[in-house]
């Protein structure tokens, strides 16, 4: 609208002059030299115009021939750089679904058509890469970390292909060098931390740490969460060197990642040989809270030095109270309550703690049931049960990075490198899709746990034997089936001899050993100690001296030697006859 109202405008302006200059009296006369020109002032204007006309029109027609190779020029090269694009884009959709064919074709059609393109050089790279051409590809990479605009670009393939090639040491110098191109490269930055932390090199690894936090990498909690996780790890390597050193490390790491295991049990150790028990107490207690660990229920248990194993288990009990019975950490309690009950002798507080978990048991309840019937009751058969149920039995939670399980902490995952990975739970791997699937107990582990502990009756002397006999015959009463096959085992010792017994006194007797089907027959007579061996006229009788003739010929006894100066088997005989 407001250009129609222009337009107008114009005209009426346009009219209005022309309407001005058709009123305007006279000629305008033109003299140049003998040249004289007389016109009215309106023709003049109109031939004016049309002068102005045709000097533009002949610039606009000479500025076309001008510029026209330019322009073909120019046009050229954006088809072609069209074509490029063109070749770019769909080599890239060609390596995104994997067509290797296609993908090198339009590679070469991007490098023919816009090789300068950096695109077009990130399409050579990758499709090599896809064909497996390792070779091509770095020669793509080095080409691209020559370039200013695509330096980290080529930096960044050639990282990976030395990842690819095993090649750590490559690795870590491409790495460095692109953080000294850009401190604020994330893949660099990571890559050169994880190196320093699997060399050990805890002071670098800091510094690396605080570059990512001046760059922005990572935020203020991340931070100090990181730097906890490194100065735990320092510490950890130098508590038998520098305990000095661990020492302050480990505070350090304690004030700043406070939850973390590792760092709370290292400082409760040294804050207890500091006999600073209550500081030792707190520490714990923080870290119990958000991860409940062996660990920490372990270190709480021992943190004053001397203490009888019954004061540790109730100051296991009180940290294992600390958490309510509805989080996931109360089993963790249960458990460090069984060990230090079995430390302390309380077999039954034991049991007590490990009642709830005994029938769907993981490994270290299986083991701990195991260990139990092993010291109260010396039951080996109970104890293979519990140890054989163990080996099915679920996973325990371990220290589980990018699906590596370790035995202890780490700093660094060594799968990814990454820090601070490793968490307390449960491997993936170990979690059954279908509980159904499981392995049912075998009959014997049924029967050994069912059973109960078998009873141990000694006899002194024989005339013991009627009053072990009733008390066994009352437990014949019991109806439980498993009771009825259950055997006791009654042992029988020999009479303690005189002070001055006479030479021509027989040997002492050999133990009797009567099962409960043998109560209610006759006592049998006691066995001679030893046992004289009667032998065939022609048995030659078992050879005492060594091993037999071919493992004495192999292993070369003194007896192999003696039977070869013997002359061999009749040698053997004439000398046994003889």
């Amino acid at each position: 609208m407001l250009r129609i109202v222009l337009f107008l405008v114009l005209i009426a302006l346009a009219a209005a002059g022309a309407a001005w200059v058709a009123d305007q009296p006279g000629d305008l006369v033109l003299t140049a030299g003998g040249f004289r020109a007389s016109t009215t002032l309106p023709r003049f204007v109109f031939l004016l115009g049309l002068f102005a006309a045709a000097v533009v029109l002949v610039w606009s027609i000479l500025t076309t021939i001008w510029r026209t190779p330019g322009r073909l020029r120019r046009r050229r090269h954006e088809k072609r750089h069209a074509r490029g694009r063109h070749a770019i884009t769909h080599g890239l959709l060609a390596i995104g679904h994997g067509d290797t064919a296609l993908a090198r074709r339009h590679a070469q059609a991007a490098r023919r058509h816009a090789p300068d393109d950096p695109l077009a050089l990130l399409l050579h790279a990758q499709s090599a890469q896809l064909e497996g051409n390792r070779d091509e590809a770095q020669r793509a990479f080095r080409a691209m970390a020559e370039r200013e605009d695509t330096r980290l670009l080529g930096l960044r393939g050639l990282f990976i292909e030395a990842q690819r090639a095993d090649d750590a040491v490559g690795a870590v110098m491409i790495a460095e060098e692109a953080i000294k191109l850009s401190p604020s490269s994330t893949w660099a930055s990571h890559a050169v931390l994880g190196f320093r932390c699997a060399r050990g090199d805890w002071s670098g690894a800091l510094g690396i740490l605080d570059s990512n936090l001046s760059a922005g990498l990572i935020d203020k909690q991340a931070y100090r969460r990181q730097r906890g996780v490194l100065l735990t790890a320092r510490a950890l390597e130098l508590e038998t060197m520098d305990r000095d050193v661990a020492r302050e490390s480990v505070m350090e790491a304690v004030k700043l990642a406070p939850t973390l295991v590792p760092a709370a049990v290292l400082a409760a150790k040294f804050e207890s040989e500091a006999h600073q028990v209550r500081r030792a107490m707190k520490l714990v207690e923080a870290a119990w809270l958000a991860n409940p660990h062996p660990d920490l229920a372990d270190a709480y248990a021992h943190v004053k030095l001397g203490d009888a194993a019954r004061q540790r288990l109730q100051r296991v009990e009180t940290l294992a109270a600390k958490i309510p019975t509805d989080k996931p950490g109360y089993v963790e309690g249960q458990l460090a309550i069984a060990r230090a009950a079995i430390d302390a002798s309380e077999f039954a507080r034991a049991r007590e703690a490990l009642a709830p978990y005994v029938n769907d048991p993981t490994q270290r309840v299986a083991l701990l049931m195991a260990e139990i019937e092993r010291t109260e009751h010396g039951d080996g058969g109970r104890a293979r049960a519990w140890t054989l149920r163990a080996v099915r039995a679920r996973h325990d939670p371990a220290w589980t990075a990018d699906g590596y399980v370790s035995a202890r902490w780490r700093p660094v995952s060594p799968v990814t490198g990454r820090l601070d990975a490793f968490q307390w739970q449960t491997p993936v791997a170990s979690l059954p899709s279908d509980r159904s699937t499981m392995i049912e107990a075998s009959a014997f582990e049924e029967a050994m746990l069912a059973a109960p502990p078998p009873k141990r009756v000694t006899v002194v002397s024989e005339s013991k034997v009627e009053p072990v006999a009733a008390a066994l015959a009352a437990a014949e009463q019991d109806n439980s089936p498993l009771k009825a096959k259950e055997e006791t085992t009654v042992t029988a010792e020999p009479a303690k001899p005189a002070a001055e017994p006479a030479e021509s006194s027989p040997p002492a007797a050999t133990p009797v050993f009567r099962t409960r089907a043998d109560l209610g027959k006759p006592a049998p007579a006691p066995i001679p100690a030893v046992i004289p061996i009667i032998r065939a006229p022609d048995d030659p009788g078992i050879d005492d001296e060594g091993p037999s003739d071919e493992f004495a010929e192999q292993i070369g006894t003194p007896r192999a030697h003696a039977k070869a100066q013997a002359g061999g088997w009749r040698g053997f005989w004439s000398r046994w006859g003889a």
